[in-house]
């Protein structure tokens, strides 16, 4: 198990959410990565093969271990202070093994990112692709520790936070520049959040600023004056920030992408041509040297980055294949070092790559009832489904991948992280199913209308479905008609409550139970299910700004009891893991939940790959 984070240990927040990235706001659909689920939006946004996977599995797939970083690279953690001056003697060469034997072999990175990044603006980006991209070439006011996600200086070389945690004080390093030489300054990052939240730039993932005073206010236009904002320029090397209420995930908030700063200068100059390479400026550890449409995009060092004597690599490669068996292909043939996703179709072969690996992942593969309408308003119903579907069987016979069954909808993973309860939901029963359904007036299944699946298209879903289907009609004698529909149509089905039941996954952006729970309150924009609980909402409002972190961890626990165990208005099905192939020589890419991984940290420690 790992370590728990103290500065994770009272994460909450709001991802971006099943059908918008927003916190209950119904927005526009999130894009897809082309190879996979997005960070905080639906698993089924691909449309394609999902290639995520995800169970212990047993024998037949490595998980990591959890305890160690992946690849056995030896590094070590620091206990890192949450806040204060202490923060400035961190030891960044904790993060690398000692040794320099590693610089004997050329330091470049080829690697595929699934699709062409839609932008390399980081106030609009909202897929994995963009993201990716853009922890390499820009950086927060702090950063994660890439295996414990703890938040590390970054931008900001320390910060104090108020006895009443309702302000941030950062204090950024001296001589920070951009990647032209500029100075960077705390108006910087204050011009940067203006613009990100303004109604006019249309961020969908406006919402990150919404812990921050008057944050909403600003966004949705209520408030015209941004000095009404808590976000203020104390001097150039100090910048205020102050909260609505007290918020333990904040410093998580100021690692993510849209709170990061961009170089005015180029915008204002170029507008929406400053990511050209020819006008693009930075401020992370790598710069954009070239984009190939359809090709790659190649990044180098940034030799004005504040911590450059770190960074090992010497050459980024992105590969935008977003056929997976392209790109696997490409991998056994020696021209890529890392495949972040793997094909699914072919995942008995995958699984035998001595590269293989599949890591828990922040993610939660489920259906929906529609709890307002028959047969599915009765409690009874909805348990019998539950009840009767053997979700081992499912993870270990037929997906094969690692998945891990549920019974509760928080991924298990999440408390290797954060400080919460264990819950277990009710295991595989089938005789207890048969009766709970001849309870509620099917003896047998007899008299028990057709129901109709709905999903969106996938070989993964299809199948998943038919497994599911299958068992419902042996163990229940009840028939599942399946509904295999389009993208945007399934969204419109599942938004306007045009449905039985359907099927659902969440990837979180941050480790927290919030990041699934709160989606479920009356009435949120991503429920789709018509559970409405009083209590359920009170105990996502209290813990939203509950101090004492084990109360608060307490509050969401009894918030998934009733979701989970009281009313069901959704039906855990399995975790995700997250599975890739990389080179044993690739270092510094090591495990976490969230499946992110800076680049200034990894480095090569052997030959280049020779072809299979």
């Amino acid at each position: 198990m790992r370590t728990r984070s103290p500065l994770l240990a009272g994460t909450l927040v709001c991802a971006a959410l099943f059908l918008t990235p927003g916190c209950g706001d119904d927005g526009t659909t999130p894009a897809s990565d082309g190879a996979g689920p997005t960070a905080g939006q639906d698993d089924g946004s691909a449309g394609g093969d999902d290639s995520s996977g995800g169970d212990d599995g047993g024998e037949r797939v490595h998980v990591g271990d959890g305890g160690r970083p992946s690849g056995g690279d030896g590094t070590s953690t620091s206990a890192i202070p949450r806040e204060g001056e202490a923060l400035k003697g961190f030891d960044w060469s904790t993060l690398f093994p000692a040794g320099d034997g590693w610089k004997q072999f050329p330091q470049e990175l080829v690697f595929n990112n699934g699709a062409e990044p839609d932008t390399l603006d980081p106030h609009i980006m909202t897929g994995v692709p963009e993201h990716r991209i853009t922890m390499a070439m820009f950086e927060g006011l702090t950063g994660h520790h890439p295996r414990t996600l703890e938040a590390v200086p970054a931008v900001a070389e320390w910060w104090e936070i108020s006895d009443d945690g309702l302000t941030y004080t950062f204090h950024l390093r001296e001589g920070l520049t951009w990647s032209n030489g500029d100075p960077l300054t705390a108006e910087d990052l204050r011009w940067s959040w203006e613009r990100a939240m303004a109604p006019t730039t249309a961020s969908q993932y406006a919402y990150q600023f919404y812990a921050i005073k008057n944050g909403r206010e600003f966004s949705d236009g209520t408030i015209k004056d941004f000095a009404q904002v808590g976000a203020k320029v104390i001097d150039p090397l100090t910048f205020e920030v102050t909260l609505h209420s007290p918020t333990a995930y904040f410093l998580e908030l100021t690692s993510f992408e849209t709170l990061f700063p961009i170089h005015r200068g180029s915008f204002e100059k170029h507008g929406i041509q400053w990511t050209r390479p020819e006008n693009f400026v930075c401020n992370g550890p790598f710069v954009l040297s070239e984009w190939r449409p359809r090709d790659a995009i190649v990044m180098v060092p940034n030799e004005n980055y504040w911590n450059r004597n770190m960074v090992r690599l010497t050459k980024i490669v992105a590969k935008p294949f977003d056929d997976l068996n392209t790109a696997y292909n490409e991998y056994i043939a020696g021209k890529m070092d890392w495949l972040p996703d793997v094909p699914q179709k072919r995942i008995d072969e995958v699984m035998l790559d001595p590269d293989y690996y599949a890591w828990p992942w922040l993610g939660a593969y489920f259906y929906r009832f529609n709890t307002t309408k028959a047969p599915f308003d009765d409690l009874r119903v909805r348990q019998a489904l539950n009840l009767s579907i053997d979700k081992q069987s499912l993870c270990l016979d037929t997906l094969k991948s690692g998945e891990t069954p549920a019974t509760v909808y928080v991924p298990r993973a999440v408390r290797d992280y954060v400080d919460y309860p264990t819950l277990e939901g009710p295991a595989y029963d089938p005789a207890k199913a048969k009766q709970l359904l001849a309870d509620a007036g099917f003896p047998g299944g007899e008299g028990f209308p057709d129901i109709d699946l709905t999903f969106n298209t996938s070989e993964r879903h299809k199948q998943i479905a038919e497994v599911l289907s299958s068992m419902w009609r042996e163990n229940l004698g009840i028939n599942v008609k399946l509904r295999n529909m389009e993208w945007k149509v399934y969204l419109e089905q599942v938004r306007s409550m045009d449905y039985q039941m359907a099927r659902a996954g969440w990837i979180g952006d941050y480790v927290d139970p919030n990041t699934f729970l709160d989606m479920f309150v009356t009435d949120g924009g991503n429920n789709n299910t018509g559970f409405a609980s009083a209590e359920y909402d009170a105990l996502i409002k209290s813990a939203s700004s509950e101090p004492d972190l084990a109360k608060r961890g307490q509050m969401l626990h009894e918030a998934e009891k009733i979701l989970c165990l009281e009313h069901l208005p959704i039906m855990p099905i399995y975790d995700y893991v997250k599975q890739g192939v990389r080179r044993s020589r690739l270092q510094g890419l090591q495990e976490n939940i969230r499946a992110t991984h800076p680049f200034q940290w990894m480095y090569m420690d052997g030959p280049p790959a020779q072809g299979r």
